[in-house]
């Protein structure tokens, strides 16, 4: 029932949680004018993916994003599931500075994963959380309507012997060469509430499929779509100082200046990377923020506080 009663029937006084609902919702308004007719991009990833809990309120964040007037891009990941199968399969994986080495065997299980099971549940929870506004998930993949052109990636690794640069093939693992928008604006375009769902798996030149870091492919996407924002949700709470403490704000240089001078590491440095890369090709902010958090999307667009590092 939407109102509160008594035993009598009577209008009750609303509960102090009411009221703590309804300032919240108030003090939203401007964060919610800020991003009308906005374009959000997501990428959704990490061990955060393999939860279901996690997962529903996830798409229930992102169902929200859309009725309030933004429209969210949702680009996911699944590395942690890609492994299980190819553990299942009896097919050994081996990385090359954090990238997937991607043999034909490989590629096959790893877009069988991403575009199908992954993709198909994540669209199918954003359809679910939004049957009663009618919001529904998109199931895509960078091969639908060239969406994502790939090349072959490539990367050097020095011989710690001779320490010579030598050139390591990564197999079938691309890079964004062309992100053509047409399909996502015609779908955000739309008189209907759809929300895409991509699934990182583009297509070469010469039609061979490339699997492309989901990082990476968000990044494009947002790009080209000169997204308002770029949320690359991650397992880490952002990016950390010399000290380990969050940093809530970065310019493109100093973000640049934490890689120059190791502040970053590891995985960091490819995030802070495909976030500069975004910035460049139009995208007005990105966010790295920590998708265990419940609710951190929301509170990065929708309060004052914001979640995670925010780089301009």
């Amino acid at each position: 029932m939407s109102k509160v009663q008594n035993r009598n029937g009577e209008r009750a006084q609303a509960p102090e949680s009411a009221l703590a609902q309804a300032k919240t919702l108030a003090e939203a308004l401007p964060f919610i004018q800020i991003y009308d007719r906005e374009i959000v991009v997501v990428k959704y990833g990490g061990h955060a993916m393999g939860d279901e809990a996690t997962a529903k309120t996830f798409a229930a964040d992102i169902v929200l994003l859309k009725l309030v007037g933004i429209h969210p891009v949702v680009v996911h990941g699944g590395g942690p599931q890609i492994s299980r199968m190819l553990d299942r399969s009896g097919v050994k994986s081996a990385f090359v500075d954090g990238l997937r080495v991607t043999d034909a065997q490989t590629m096959e299980i790893a877009e069988m994963v991403l575009s199908g099971s992954v993709n198909k549940e994540l669209a199918h929870l954003i359809t679910a959380a939004g049957r009663e506004a009618d919001v529904r998930g998109v199931g895509l993949s960078g091969k639908d309507a060239r969406l994502i052109t790939v090349e072959k990636a490539t990367r050097t690794k020095k011989d710690p012997d001779s320490h010579i640069e030598q050139v390591v093939d990564l197999g079938f693992v691309g890079e964004p060469k062309i992100v053509d928008p047409t399909l996502l604006n015609a779908l955000i375009a739309a008189h209907e509430d759809y929300v895409p769902v991509i699934a990182p798996v583009g297509v070469a030149e010469d039609g061979a499929t490339y699997n492309i870091n989901a990082d990476t492919a968000a990044g494009a996407i947002a790009g080209a779509l000169k997204a308002k924002r770029f949320l690359l949700l991650t397992d880490v709470a952002g990016v950390l100082d010399k000290d380990k403490k969050l940093i809530r704000e970065l310019t493109k240089d100093e973000a640049r200046g934490l890689i120059e001078t190791g502040v970053a590491q590891g995985g960091m440095i490819p995030k802070l990377e495909t976030c500069i890369a975004a910035l460049d090709d139009g995208v007005e902010a990105a966010v790295i923020l920590d998708g265990r958090t419940p609710h951190a999307l929301l509170m990065e667009l929708f309060t004052e506080h914001g979640a995670g590092t925010l780089i301009r």
